[in-house]
């Protein structure tokens, strides 16, 4: 008797600390009046994949909550008949839940389902997208903004699908279309900054890198990113803090060590330097760059 209590009490141990490892979402869904909205139907999707899709009910007092989600960024949604769709992107990660305030506004019937058509069209993108058929998908997408060109999520979607078509002008001036409507977007900025950056216009793409890890600023890629345009852009000092607060925030960013140490040699600091190549050697041995790694070591060692 005592061992199954004990296998049951591991057993629980197990699952309690596997959900640890999630985050959840947790909100409020009122009306422009400030009364609770019931029934509101809450879609959650991944901003990395399409297909991770959940959807939920607000309960009387307008709340609703998600458990169990990866950490990462998601598209969340909120409609009502009678009430205009909003979309908002949000972060989840395992530290606390992320909450979310929303406020609906009412709609004319044709506009509703204007939207709703167009909701039809960006979902069937979304799974052209992750079926990789981005043509189609991007052909979805234009219909879908045809009818509404008022959810930045289109033209968002519209961009990856552009991007992975290596229309990469076209996919540009998506982007800078969904910024306009959601500037506080890390995932629109950090495209718009790798697209720009792939051109080798730095300093436009540097906008948008800070821009992102202003808004993500617990995100070491956010840093990393920033801080490789600020090294093309001649400007050690501000890749040098970038680097920095990526391993803070990281510390096995093999990369970011790599970078650092490339960095500490231009300003004739050995000690660095080599602290910190070391490091990018024990956290990635078979790295590309490894090779030129050691050379750096053996140099800088003599």
């Amino acid at each position: 008797m005592r061992k199954t209590v004990i296998v049951l009490f591991l057993i629980n141990v197990c699952v309690v600390a596997a959900w640890s490892q999630h985050g959840k979402i947790i909100g409020t869904v009122k009306d422009m009046d400030g009364n609770p909205q019931e029934d509101v139907t809450v879609t959650i999707v991944s901003v990395k994949s399409a297909e991770k899709r959940i959807e939920v009910k607000t309960n009387e007092q307008g709340k609703f909550t998600q458990i169990g989600l990866w950490p990462d960024y998601y598209h969340v949604t909120f409609k009502k008949k009678g009430f205009m769709p909003v979309s908002r992107e949000v972060r989840v990660s395992i530290a606390s839940p992320t909450e979310m305030e929303v406020t609906l506004d009412t709609a004319q019937n044709m506009v509703e389902r204007n939207l709703s058509a167009a909701d039809k069209l960006f979902l069937k993108g979304n799974r052209l997208y992750a079926e990789q058929k981005y043509d189609q998908a991007i052909q979805a997408y234009n219909e879908a903004l045809e009818l509404s060109q008022s959810q930045w999520g289109y033209y968002f979607n519209l961009g990856l699908a552009l991007k992975k078509s290596d229309k990469k002008e076209e996919a540009m001036a998506a982007f800078k279309k969904a910024v306009e409507m959601n500037p506080e977007s890390y995932s629109i900025n950090k495209e718009l900054g790798q697209l720009l950056a792939q051109q080798d216009n730095y300093e436009e793409a540097k906008k948008y890198y800070e821009k992102a890890a202003e808004i993500s600023a617990d995100d070491p890629d956010a840093f990393y990113n920033l801080g490789v345009c600020l090294t093309n852009l001649g400007d050690q000092e501000g890749a040098l803090t970038a680097f920095l607060k990526t391993v803070d925030l990281k510390k096995d960013y093999a990369d970011a060590y790599y970078q650092l140490g490339t960095l500490y040699i231009n300003q004739n600091n050995v000690e660095e330097a080599i602290k910190n190549l070391e490091k990018f050697l024990e956290l990635a041995p078979e790295h590309e760059k490894a090779p030129v790694s050691k050379q750096l070591l053996d140099y800088l060692k003599k």
